[in-house]
């Protein structure tokens, strides 16, 4: 039997990288998967590519008037949902001298404020027994030079899942973290870092990582239906590091 037979998923960011393989792979495992793109170019991007496949819904998760209208559309559609991915986020290294309040306050808006309301405001929709896993990243434990905002978002990502735990219980709704290490996935290219750049820091990552080679996305989502999936039931406020060992060292 597919391990998501019946049930409704929903993944944030879906239209590309980590959300798609998952949301593919949902899929495959027997789930409607409701995906999110953040804007209108993404949006109608992944409505011609992938319409045939999911359930597509404009939401920029750091817009609350737009996380209320998707829940609408879920629960007119679907009624509950069984598994939520909160994987919709954005990346973008500055040395801390070079940051300034736009680019802090665009990380902490979608990684933080936009992944906060997109639990709080599934919590009508989702359905008892069901898994919310929050995309965070190995850096919200490891020292990544010039990821200072990027690190600190995604260590409050793993904090919210350790208070949602103690807060809801785990038979209602299960949380638990995801934390890739470097995977190949498009959020690279929109770092913002010239080609040269981003290879000096791939290569510099790489110096230090014991599995000597970047994840893969369809690995992040073998974790992601690891834990969506009644396999994980007794895992709950768990930080998943698929990361190659390099938080592990």
């Amino acid at each position: 039997m597919k391990k998501l037979e019946g049930k409704v998923a929903l993944v944030t960011g879906g239209n590309s990288g980590i959300g798609l393989a998952t949301a593919k792979l949902y899929r495959d495992q027997g789930a409607k998967v409701v995906i999110t793109a953040s804007s209108n170019e993404t949006f109608e991007k992944a409505k011609a590519e992938l319409g045939h496949a999911f359930d597509i819904v404009k939401t920029n998760v750091g817009q609350l008037s737009e996380l209320d209208r998707l829940y609408a559309h879920i629960k007119e559609k679907y009624g509950k949902i069984d598994v939520l991915f909160a994987n919709a986020g954005i990346a973008h290294f500055l040395p801390t001298p070079n940051v300034d309040e736009e680019f802090f306050d665009k990380h902490f808006n979608t990684n933080v404020k936009g992944l906060y309301f997109t639990i709080q405001k599934a919590l009508p929709v989702l359905n008892q027994g069901s898994s919310v896993i929050l995309n965070a990243s190995v850096v919200s434990v490891k020292g990544i030079a010039g990821a200072s905002v990027y690190s600190a978002t995604k260590a409050a990502v793993r904090s919210l899942a350790r208070s949602w735990t103690a807060e809801i219980p785990v038979s209602d709704v299960r949380f638990n973290v995801l934390s890739p290490g470097p995977v190949e996935s498009p959020i690279y290219s929109k770092m913002g870092m010239s080609e040269a750049e981003l290879k000096g820091f791939a290569d510099g990552i790489l110096t230090n990582l014991p599995a000597k080679r970047f994840g893969s996305t369809d690995e992040m989502a073998n974790v992601a239906l690891f834990l969506a999936s009644s396999d994980s039931s007794y895992i709950a406020g768990a930080d998943i590091m698929a990361d190659g060992g390099l938080g592990q060292i």
